[in-house]
């Protein structure tokens, strides 16, 4: 007979896909809608990125166990509304959005150990927090037990649209889709093995969807996970 600690546990709605579905502005809107924290594992690839930028400007010279040695300074703290990291006390928030560190997280979220890292420091903010998790393995290797799992998809052709989008403030052409696709579908390629999804996850397509539709779908099966949870005290 369970001891009722699973049932107290925080709840996690865990949001995977592949690059550009969309998880991590869906998560935020999710995470808005239901008056949880939004984690950003992202946040995390890119604080361990401004970490080792401070210590060594020659990116191409950075090895795995030099930046596990600098992220040992940075924290994940709450905030109102999501997890801020912070490197010796400093909030990072501004630093994040650099160049310097938009040109180099490719490459420190590419090492297993930091992969880890970010990992770990996801599940410690869950601990004592109900939250809404985006990125990669979430709901596979990082939180298994999640009650509330998605996996979101789209078409290449719409994942690519939105991007463009998104970085040239424009409608794109086809001709500048076309040359997106072919960048996301090598980012698929090597990315497969850590998009994967979860048995128990809820499969949404959302190429003919709004983002407003895919918010509704992800928050009402995030409340009956809450209300099964109360209803079972």
């Amino acid at each position: 007979m369970s001891d009722g600690t699973e049932r107290r546990r925080p709840l996690v709605v865990a949001i995977d896909g592949p690059a550009a579905s969309g998880k991590s502005s869906t998560a935020k809107w999710v995470a808005r809608e239901l008056g949880l924290r939004h984690v950003d594992s992202g946040s995390l690839y890119r604080a361990a990125t401004a970490a080792m930028l401070r210590v060594n400007a020659v990116p191409e010279t950075w090895t795995e166990a030099a930046v596990l040695m600098e992220v040992t300074a940075v924290t994940l703290r709450p905030g109102e509304t999501t997890f801020h990291p912070h490197l010796d006390e400093e909030d990072l928030e501004e630093e994040l959005r650099g160049k310097s560190v938009t040109g180099n997280v490719s490459l420190v979220a590419k090492m297993p150990g930091v992969r880890a890292w970010v990992n770990a420091q996801c599940q410690r903010a869950a601990e004592e927090h109900s939250v809404v998790v985006d990125g990669r393995d979430m709901g596979t290797a990082v939180f298994p037990k999640a009650r509330v799992k998605v996996f979101l998809i789209a078409d290449s052709w719409e994942r690519a649209r939105r991007r463009l989008v998104q970085r040239l403030q424009r409608a794109p052409d086809d001709s500048e889709i076309a040359g997106e696709v072919e960048a996301l579908v090598q980012r698929d390629l090597k990315d497969e093995a850590q998009t994967q999804q979860a048995a128990d996850a809820m499969l949404i397509d959302t190429t003919f969807l709004t983002q407003e539709e895919q918010v509704e779908r992800i928050v009402a099966m995030a409340r009956q996970a809450m209300k099964g949870a109360q209803g079972q005290r």
